[in-house]
């Protein structure tokens, strides 16, 4: 099948669609490489015959373009072998690339442990001594981003010996962006250096200290219907917390870690420390010493 449509995360299908073609013995750097304005059926057309010593090939990258009908068709019926990037298609595209070519997914890690274990896992088939917690520093660090951590994974394979946090953190030479429910759940461990640290690093990062200050008001207020909830019906679970709160999984699951360190009494105190800072910050004190006092008052 000529046509061979990659989608997913871009850096993945980038990555498999050159594994791929070089193993049908085709060289993605000698193909014609088409994006952007230049994915018109004029500019590509030319490409779509075969060459004088048999079978060519194209390159398109569908990134920020429209294709219309005749261009699609075109592309799916061309006798060469056509490489399509196409990191989210419709289901009318995604049903054309089925029926007349091959698709080849990237699914790209989401939540941070799941980057972590794409990093574990490529580490390793680079044979490098990147420890669990290096892992985990480089998945804080770059979230998302597959490409960046690529580069650095590739940079310290130049270095020997074990790579641990420390080594990896001094290369890389970034900190690990602030977490606002990492930082509710130091504060009320009584973890106030770290607390404090996570608050530092959200405002570095470029958080409006008032869209902050109502990320934690709409924290606090899962945390405490956490703790009605608990009083209610004992130990609940994450799934159920999610559904009765109306929230994702992931916001349920640091809420009721959060709630289960409280009692009424506690969370009551805090909401009123939390309304404090509020008005506080309405009435022109500084925002970040506002906000800084407010998380060490939570973490006593």
């Amino acid at each position: 099948m000529p046509l061979i449509a990659f989608t997913g995360h871009p850096f993945l299908a980038e990555e498999t669609l050159q594994a791929t073609l070089r193993a049908r013995g085709l060289d993605p750097r000698t193909l014609p490489r088409l994006g952007g304005d230049d994915v018109t059926l004029d500019t590509v057309g030319p490409h779509l015959n075969p060459g004088l010593f048999g079978d060519g090939g194209v390159l398109v990258d569908l990134a920020g373009v429209k294709p219309d009908k005749a261009l699609l068709e075109a592309l799916a019926s061309a006798p060469v072998t056509v490489a399509l990037l196409d990191e989210a298609p419709p289901a009318t595209r995604l049903k054309l690339y089925s029926a007349r070519g091959e698709v080849v997914a990237s699914a790209a890690p989401t939540r941070p442990g799941d980057v972590t274990g794409w990093v574990v896992g490529r580490a390793r088939a680079q044979k490098l001594p990147l420890d669990k917690a290096a892992s985990a520093y480089l998945a804080e660090v770059f979230g998302p981003d597959l490409a960046g951590i690529a580069g650095e994974l590739n940079k310290l394979a130049l270095l020997d010996g074990p790579l641990t946090r420390e080594v990896v953190a001094g290369v890389v030479g970034r900190e690990p962006p602030g977490d606002s429910f990492a930082m509710l759940g130091a504060a009320t461990t009584g973890r106030t250096g770290e607390a404090v640290t996570q608050l530092r690093r959200l405002l570095s990062d470029g958080e409006d200290p008032f869209k902050l200050l109502g990320a934690v008001v709409w924290q606090y207020s899962l945390v405490a219907r956490c703790v009605a909830l608990g009083q209610e019906e004992g130990r609940i679970t994450e799934q159920a917390a999610a559904q009765r709160l109306g929230v994702k999984p992931y916001p349920a699951k640091k809420a009721l870690e959060v709630a289960r360190r409280l009692n009424e009494a506690r969370i009551r105190t805090h909401l009123e420390r939390i309304l404090g800072a509020d008005l506080a910050m309405k009435r022109g004190q500084d925002p970040a010493t506002v906000l800084e006092r407010l998380i060490v008052g939570l973490s006593l």
